[in-house]
């Protein structure tokens, strides 16, 4: 018996009283509370505002971030290119766009990125751009005259106002930049082919235009200036049924220096090697039409 006794296992059980509660789940309650208590006290805020304010409200609420309004209009790859610019050069306000909503007219030179800004004017002005070159402080392009005026004239044609809308898109926005229009015709471009009459209708297209940009400007610190340019056509035979066609050239380039006396960042480009022509422009543009004209077919 004793040999038994002495195989037996002994266990001892050790009961924890523990004292009632309610652990944690009062911290989720209580949260849930505050964020309802928040939202209680920001609508009574809201309805003793001027109509002005609950509109500036309203627009933060309902428009995209910058950081989404770039994924969904110039694509994953140069929105995280201009992600990565934006954050070596100036972190917090890389950081802050997240929150921010996208500006209504934003300023292109001050984007970082070429590829961004090339994207930009494709999306605003698409096909009516042609030669579009940026270049680290700026970026130029020209529109044929034919599609803002009545060939050999000055006097607008159906399109004018809506490209002009177009053009206004990006220089709205525009900062500290200095923007150059020239109006180029050749003097074969007028019926009589004289240089006295190209001068005269270049001048008269220079001045609808450059008022047309000047009033577009929302910022006081810009410089616009304007010339015109008359050439002769060669090997052009008098009698041909199409006249050479003018065009009007426009260049926008940042300022040495901000208003403030900062300097401006450059339009870099993070992936791939430089390439000052940008020639992918051509592809851009393409692909904004392509999407319309599917954007149109499902419509219809």
């Amino acid at each position: 018996m004793a040999a038994e006794k002495k195989g037996q296992t002994i266990v001892i059980k050790k009961i924890t009283i523990v004292a009632g509660g309610h652990g944690g789940s009062w911290k989720v309650a209580l949260a849930d509370f505050m964020t309802a208590l928040m939202c209680f006290f920001l609508v009574m805020w809201l309805l003793g505002q001027s109509a002005e304010t609950k509109k500036a409200v309203s627009d933060y609420f309902s428009s995209p971030s910058i950081i989404e309004y770039n994924f969904q209009n110039f694509g994953v790859e140069i929105t995280l290119e201009k992600l990565f610019l934006d954050l070596v050069n100036e972190p917090l306000k890389a950081f802050q766009q997240f929150m921010e909503p996208v500006d209504k007219t934003p300023n292109v030179m001050d984007f970082g990125s070429a590829a961004v800004v090339t994207k930009f004017v494709a999306d605003k002005i698409g096909d009516a751009a042609k030669d579009f070159k940026v270049s680290s402080d700026g970026m130029e392009f020209d529109i044929l005259d034919n599609v803002l005026f009545v060939p050999g004239t000055a006097n607008p044609n159906d399109q004018y106002v809506t490209v002009m809308e177009r053009i206004k898109t990006v220089t709205t926005g525009l900062q500290d930049s200095i923007v150059e229009i020239e109006s180029r015709l050749f003097s074969q471009s007028v019926r009589d082919s004289s240089p006295e009459t190209a001068n005269k209708v270049a001048q008269e297209r220079l001045d609808l235009v450059l008022k047309r940009v000047e009033a577009s400007f929302a910022h006081p610190t810009n410089n616009i200036d304007g010339k015109v340019a008359i050439s002769s056509k060669k090997n052009f035979v008098e009698g041909q049924a199409q006249r050479p066609p003018g065009m009007i050239h426009f260049s926008i380039r940042q300022k040495p220096e901000r208003a403030d006396g900062k300097k401006f960042r450059s339009l870099d480009r993070a992936f791939g090697k430089s390439d000052t022509d940008m020639s992918v422009y051509d592809s851009f543009v393409k692909q904004a039409v392509d999407n319309h004209r599917t954007t149109n077919k499902k419509k219809e």
